[in-house]
């Protein structure tokens, strides 16, 4: 008899993009066309520069080999410009960065690596899953870090209990956040720098959205509030900035003996991020002044067109100042998952309900800007007529 799924595995919780994908098949299968605003995948092109510099390196004699198992030097280069002129970061790349194939698959083996059992992670309670998925799978424990409305969902990290501090090896942060839209200043990131000298743990600053913020104010990094990475390490992605999130790349800079941990990981279980994708995100990264701008509005220009269609209706609801997401509350007295299958079964509108992001994202739910401006406003119209006749009822 084959082997079966081990404990940690069987025993997650279910995943929720599961049933929301099962509610969306069955809803097609009656013959349904839904506007499906629930995952977040870009639905922008990707600039034509960043697909010549991907072709280019895939007619390289060598772009078939395997690549170096850190990163090439030209998406070293690219990093150590990016993090520089963006964050005023300075960076020792060879011992300080290393290329992913994507953020949430370094995430998840930083955590293996430096996870064991019986270790505790402190993750914010609305979180995106594989900050909790990945401890649990490695059977270290996992204590949730208080992340309130009221608080303009700022992790408090007074609140944390001194037992849990002193057990923990990790923290993570997610600003700008997915799901909420929230962002933080720099002020934010001095308090978890502080934290986590203070608890002798590694701060992990999840920076996936870290161009797509609307006020007018760039997002800080994390390093800013730690330029020795003395505790601090950060993950960028290239999926949402700049419309790769197929191409799965990104990156981690800070800690260089975290970043050792994370590469020794890596190159127990594969060979690297492949070459034709670091070259894509090197153009990325060394375009990105030119490249992001054009992405930041068209992002908040959906954002508005929702809005504004919402306001209209009479539905006062807050934009966010940062992410591709409208985190937005369910009608009082309505379960998530009812609002969620009303929207579908009714509407044709898919959204994401805050459970997915686990118990304190409960009587919420999320709103992924991947659609056009004119099919958002009249999907946030549906939505707001769907909310204001089952509150009629209630």
């Amino acid at each position: 008899m084959p082997p079966t799924q081990t404990d940690s595995l069987r025993n997650l919780p279910p995943y929720v993009f599961a049933e929301l994908d099962r509610l969306k098949a069955e809803a097609r299968a009656r013959g349904a066309t839904l506007v499906d605003l629930g995952i977040g995948s870009p639905n922008l092109p990707v600039a034509p520069g960043i697909i010549r510099a991907m072709a280019a390196a895939g007619e390289e004699p060598t772009s078939g080999a395997y690549p170096p198992f850190r990163a090439t030097p030209g998406y070293f280069d690219a990093i150590t410009d990016f993090m520089h002129a963006r964050f005023g970061a300075t960076i020792e790349p060879e011992r300080e960065a290393l290329a992913l194939s994507g953020a949430k698959e370094g995430i998840a083996q930083l955590i293996f690596a430096l996870c064991e059992p019986g270790d505790v992670v402190l993750v914010p309670e609305i979180y995106y899953p594989v900050f909790a998925r990945a401890p649990l799978l490695c059977r270290a424990e996992v204590r949730w870090v208080p992340m309130r409305a009221e608080d303009d969902f700022v992790l408090d990290l007074d609140a944390i209990p001194a037992a849990d501090r002193k057990r923990a090896k990790i923290l993570i942060a997610n600003y700008p956040n997915n799901p909420t839209g929230a962002r933080v200043d720099v002020d934010f990131h001095e308090r978890a720098v502080r934290f986590a000298q203070q608890n002798d743990l590694l701060y992990v600053s999840d920076m996936a959205y870290s161009e797509l913020t609307f006020s007018g104010r760039p997002a800080p990094s994390a390093l800013e509030a730690d330029p020795d990475r003395e505790v601090t390490v950060e993950f960028h992605s290239c999926s949402k900035t700049f419309s790769m999130a197929g191409m799965r790349i990104g990156f981690v800079v800070g800690n260089a003996d975290a970043v050792e941990a994370l590469a020794a990981y890596r190159t127990n279980v594969g060979y690297g991020t492949p070459t034709v994708m670091q070259a894509a995100a090197a153009y990325a990264l060394n375009h990105h002044a030119e490249l992001v701008p054009a992405t930041v509005a068209e992002y908040r220009a959906r954002r508005d067109a929702m809005m504004n269609a919402f306001h209209a209706a009479g539905w006062n609801a807050e934009p966010p100042p940062a992410s591709m997401y409208l985190w937005l509350q369910v009608p009082d007295g309505v379960d998530d998952w009812e609002w969620v299958r009303t929207l579908i079964d009714e509407d044709g509108v898919v959204v994401t309900p805050g459970v997915a992001f686990g118990d304190g994202g409960r009587g919420w739910f999320r709103v992924s800007l991947v659609r056009d401006k004119e099919t958002l406003a009249k999907a946030a119209s549906a939505i707001a007529a769907r909310r204001e006749a089952m509150l009629s009822v209630r």
